[in-house]
């Protein structure tokens, strides 16, 4: 039951850090679902990701940003750029840092620009399931010297350890402001670009390292019945060699992509999916401004 405007507390929760600091997995470990792709590949999320969180009077807008790096394509200048947009915009903001890797040149990079920005922000050492009490104090320790952290949390995005703690500091905290989404939404992504992020995600678990980072995932038709939803989504690639690769022997691997992806999106839409996928080739695609306009990116960032 949505609560009474005058008692509702309302912030915006921007999630920072490295490629593959585990962001996405911890914003699917506190919704409870999947919203954020995940892979082991860096540079997954390619764009803000919202996920609406609710408890007793406190919604908390929690958004997955893409990972901090320093960028060499047109599309990573764009990637980083919405990071740091988020940031600016966000109530509050959290940074995680895989407690396994430590202080790496893309996490000095972070904490240097919240300094010069004079923007604090809360701390999040992760993946502490993965790491030795021994060799996370002295990293805890050369961390929490530093004056921008508000607090400080050691958690697992994959187990959930301590995030319970976590979301308490950041309801405590919220202060009181009228919510801006219904409390029946888990996220304001649309259902194509929701759709479209589901099947990259599945060409990136099961390609080979590289090409991932040169395809491209449109939805072209989504068709809503009572019963079921019919979905088709062209896969950009910029080579001949790149459509091989994806098709497969025989068509092997689209057809794997295309199972693992349809039924991934019944479960999370809740209707059976119908899911068309054609391999289109695009020199360049990452130089077209049409890509970048369904995410909100900057093309000229």
């Amino acid at each position: 039951m949505t609560q009474s405007i005058s008692n509702q507390h309302f912030a915006f929760v921007a999630i920072l850090g490295a490629p593959n600091a585990g962001k996405s997995t911890l914003m699917n470990k506190i919704l409870g679902d999947k919203i954020s792709i995940v892979s082991p590949k860096v540079q997954t999320t390619r764009s803000r990701i919202r996920g609406i969180f609710i408890q007793d009077n406190t919604q908390l807008v929690f958004v997955d940003t893409p990972g901090i790096f320093k960028p060499s394509r047109r599309l990573d200048r764009a990637m980083v750029a919405s990071a740091w947009t988020e940031a600016d915009d966000a109530d509050k903001r959290l940074v995680l840092i895989d407690a396994t890797k430590g202080i790496d040149k893309n996490t000095e990079r972070i904490i240097k620009t919240l300094t010069q920005n004079k923007q604090r922000a809360i701390l999040i050492l992760n993946k502490i399931d993965l790491i030795t009490p021994e060799k996370l104090m002295p990293l805890a320790n050369t961390l929490g010297k530093m004056p921008i952290w508000q607090e400080i949390f050691y958690i697992s995005g994959k187990t959930g350890k301590n995030i319970p703690d976590l979301i308490q500091y950041l309801i405590k905290t919220t202060p009181k402001t009228p919510w801006l989404f219904p409390d029946s939404e888990i996220t304001d992504m649309p259902d194509r670009l929701f759709a479209a992020e589901v099947t990259r995600e599945k060409l990136f678990m099961n390609l080979q390292d590289e090409l991932p980072y040169h395809l491209a995932v449109e939805t072209t038709s989504y068709k809503e019945t009572n019963n079921s939803i019919r979905i088709e989504q062209n896969i950009i690639v910029e080579r001949v060699a790149h459509r091989m690769i994806i098709l497969g022997k025989s068509g092997s691997m689209i057809k794997k992509i295309g199972e693992l992806s349809r039924k991934e999106l019944t479960r999370l839409l809740g209707k059976k999916v119908n899911l068309f996928l054609f391999v289109k080739i695009k020199e360049n695609w990452g130089e077209d401004p049409h890509q970048y306009t369904p995410w909100g990116l900057d093309f000229n960032a």
